[in-house]
């Protein structure tokens, strides 16, 4: 490496520190998507760390009727369900369930998406709308019908969700990506790269897709709770995680059966899915924000 590279490699690096820090900046001043990001910490925190503060197999899968029922106490901070299983235990270890099918759906949707998109807006013309107009297809069919479909025609596991919700995720990154690849593809440093003989995948990935980040790391985070939504609506019908495997959608949906006497057992899922989806909205909003040149 000469020593004009050395020092242009330093410049770089220093003004992506310096862009990092000037988003990071913004961001903090946002209290709400700072809300959204501590608590979305703290669920990913106990996700991680359940099995350090709870027996799996004893909080959520043995019986102990003698305690079925319990309303939220000190004992049981969200109380038991019918078959005496603590609430709380069982909803933490939802979480991992839910956060785990979540992130890894939109990362493969991501991917796939992100791959067709770049190669679309990069290329265009009979490339580009060969890829848009199966995109459109895709999109025709409502997000959580599609999932259904997918589910029913695969089987019912969590293997078969992830390929279902991650499917559904394809068509709406591609979109999201070629129309930022399109604002950039013709800037004059990808010209530059073009002019000294660069490759095409080298170009797209280390000039194109790193000057589009904003808007994909935006949709990523809403896409997300979209997902969690999914996720829990299909356990709901029964075509998600199959029992005794906690998940919030499976444990809504068997508190519904106790919504007369028991009703924290369907109210503090649907409250935990609700402050999950509101705190990635918050987040996404906040970090729109953040990474908007105009508001700068």
């Amino acid at each position: 490496m000469t020593m004009n590279q050395s020092v242009t490699s330093s410049e770089n690096a220093g003004k992506r520190k310096g862009q990092f820090s000037d988003v990071w900046k913004r961001l903090s001043e946002n209290r709400a998507a700072m809300a959204g990001l501590f608590f979305l910490i703290f669920l990913i925190f106990m996700a991680v760390f359940a099995d350090v503060f709870f027996d799996y197999q004893k909080a959520c899968v043995d019986l102990n009727i003698a305690e079925r029922l319990q309303w939220p106490s000190r004992a049981h901070w969200f109380g038991t369900d019918e078959f005496g299983r603590d609430m709380f235990a069982r909803v933490v270890f939802g979480s991992r369930i839910s956060l785990s099918i979540g992130f890894i759906a939109v990362a493969f949707g991501l991917l796939i998406g992100g791959i067709l998109g770049a190669l679309s807006g990069y290329f265009g013309g009979a490339l580009d709308n060969i890829i848009m107009r199966i995109c459109d297809i895709f999109l025709a069919v409502p997000m959580m019908l599609m999932a259904i479909v997918i589910v029913a025609a695969l089987g019912t596991s969590i293997v078969n969700l992830v390929i279902a919700l991650a499917i559904a995720c394809v068509p709406i990154f591609a979109r999201i990506v070629r129309s930022a690849v399109l604002s950039v593809r013709d800037s004059e440093y990808v010209e530059a790269a073009r002019a000294v003989g660069g490759r095409t995948g080298h170009i797209i990935f280390r000039y194109i897709l790193p000057n589009c980040i904003g808007p994909i790391i935006v949709q990523t985070t809403l896409r997300i709770a979209a997902t969690i939504s999914n996720i829990a609506a299909l356990s709901f019908i029964g075509l998600g995680v199959s029992a005794p495997t906690p998940e919030w959608g499976a444990l809504l949906a068997g508190g519904r059966s106790f919504i007369r006497d028991s009703s924290y057992l369907a109210t503090i899922p649907g409250i935990v899915i609700m402050l999950t989806i509101l705190a990635l909205n918050l987040l996404g909003d906040g970090l729109r924000d953040a990474l908007d040149p105009r508001l700068r």
